[in-house]
């Protein structure tokens, strides 16, 4: 898909005629071929497009290339003049203020921007004030009655928050492409202390939280971080201070929706990877009405992830039946422009409660893989393809698919072995050979040695990540010969 139809792809109806409308306008010739083209893509009738243009490469790129140009500017303009935000209302002000001043209309000029200034004080957008602050300097002469001092104090404490913002902002940035190496690519760096040597050369404190934005990107960090070390616990102090820096701004919530309602989701997803799930659900509840404001401009990105913490939420806490229909409505109903990750996490959590039931739809699913290990690895990251292929793998065992299951052992070990040494997942290796042993010896799995053996994987004195304990009660439910579900249960419950 190319840059062209991506965009498209964007558009509603009614954004499509008015480009349309926007050409029309633009084109001083009756011969230009913009429109024509626009249709033709926006059909995907590529038939068309090479019997017209198939012979003249050159004027073909020409014209694709000024119509994509056309679509950007559009698409700017259009987005600019739409956008109901507060954000995008302090910044038409402060522009609107700027032409009048051009203008010598310095009244209403300094009248926008002081109601420029109070919105963005109000947001916490320290960037759109500094803009502000700077221009009510830039332009003092031309206003005798404006205190300049008191600008002048205010632009360089709200300076000295931005340069914190800005810092943090950038601890983020290399923060998030480091883990895209770990994720995507398999990268082996002690995460912890690359945090700790980010944060450090930028004088950044993780404790300090400025705005919503803010924790936002903590929260987002601690999150990536515990789910590399499958263990939640480690982010506990940030679940603390997202309860008490909400508690104290929830004047400021409807403004900052965007980020309220990501915090509320990391938040709900930390007390369910440590198997809190009444606060995991009461949290989900204010996230579900927070989707619902602004006419739900948010809802559709948070839909998928918002039913799989439903979902998952019920499942373990004992409503397997009902976890396994909301899952597989919410994958129903997801948007084709859903988002490829949160897709195939629902999958494979309707993938796991169906393993966890015994039940033969399993198969259904994971037949909707239809890509290479490395595929995965790429797109959705090593721990998501490490966890696929060992689902892929108990699902061969329970239904007696003996030599599928053998093969896939040995090439996730020709794979895996080497990387998961080298980031110290040795249990997830230890686990493989102790399911490989269960394959080629079914009968060794009563033995006390091999229930010792899985016994010993699991951690007694930490809070065992919920996801660990799923694929540890399988095998301790085949040592023991009973269901599933019932063994997970009981090891969540210690």
């Amino acid at each position: 898909m190319n840059a062209i139809h991506e965009i498209i792809n964007l558009m509603d109806n009614y954004d499509k005629k008015a480009f349309k409308n926007y050409l029309n306008e633009k084109n001083k010739r009756s011969d230009v071929q913009n429109i024509t083209l626009f249709k033709l893509l926006e059909t995907d009738d590529i038939i068309t497009i090479n019997k017209i243009y198939g012979t003249n490469n050159a004027a073909y790129h020409a014209l694709n290339k000024r119509l994509y140009d056309n679509l950007v500017s559009f698409m700017a303009g259009r987005t600019f003049i739409n956008n109901s935000g507060e954000a995008h209302e302090v910044l038409r002000l402060l522009v609107v203020s700027r032409l009048f001043l051009e203008h010598k209309l310095t009244k209403t000029a300094f009248k926008c921007l002081a109601k420029a200034e109070a919105k963005a004080i109000e947001l916490e957008h320290f960037s759109l004030l500094n803009e502000i602050y700077h221009t009510q300097i830039q332009y003092a002469h031309l206003n005798p009655q404006l205190l300049l001092n008191d600008v002048i104090d205010k632009f360089t404490a709200n300076k000295e928050k931005l340069n914190r913002e800005e810092q943090l902002n950038l601890g983020y940035a290399l923060l998030r492409r480091e883990l895209a190496e770990i994720v995507h690519k398999g990268k082996v760096i002690d995460f912890r202390e690359f945090i700790i040597g980010t944060m450090g050369n930028l004088g950044v404190s993780l404790t300090e939280i400025l705005t919503f934005k803010s924790l936002y990107q903590i929260l987002f960090i601690a999150n990536e971080y515990a789910s590399l070390n499958s263990n939640f616990t480690l982010v506990e102090p940030f679940v603390q201070k997202s309860y008490a820096f909400i508690t104290g701004k929830e004047e400021m919530a409807g403004r900052q929706l965007y980020y309220h309602i990501y915090i509320l989701y990391f938040m709900a997803n930390f007390h369910f990877r440590n198997r809190r799930f009444t606060e995991s659900v009461t949290i989900l509840e204010q996230m579900h009405n927070q989707m619902q404001q602004q006419n739900k401009r948010y809802y559709p990105l948070f839909y998928i992830r918002y039913f799989l913490l439903v979902s998952l939420n019920k499942n373990y806490n004992g409503e397997p039946a009902n976890a396994l229909a909301i899952a597989e409505k919410a994958l129903k109903d997801a948007s084709k422009k859903a988002d490829l990750v949160d897709v195939n996490d629902l999958r494979l959590a309707i993938i796991v409660f169906c393993l966890q039931q015994e039940d033969r739809a399993v198969s259904k699913y994971m037949r909707q893989y239809v890509h290479s290990d490395s595929w995965y690895e790429k797109k959705l990251g090593m721990v998501y393809a490490i966890r696929k292929s060992l689902v892929e793998i108990l699902m061969h065992i329970q239904f007696e698919n003996t030599e599928l299951a053998l093969s896939r052992i040995k090439s996730f070990k020709r794979r895996y072995k080497k990387y998961l040494a080298e980031v110290n997942e040795t249990r997830v290796m230890n686990y493989v050979l102790l399911v490989e042993k269960y394959v080629q010896k079914p009968e060794i799995v009563t033995t006390s040695a091999f229930k010792l053996g899985i016994e010993a994987m699991v951690q007694p004195n930490a809070q065992e990540d919920i996801f660990v304990l799923s694929f540890l009660g399988w095998l301790l439910a085949k040592a023991y010969k009973k269901p599933v579900y019932e063994v997970t249960l009981g090891l969540m419950k210690g």
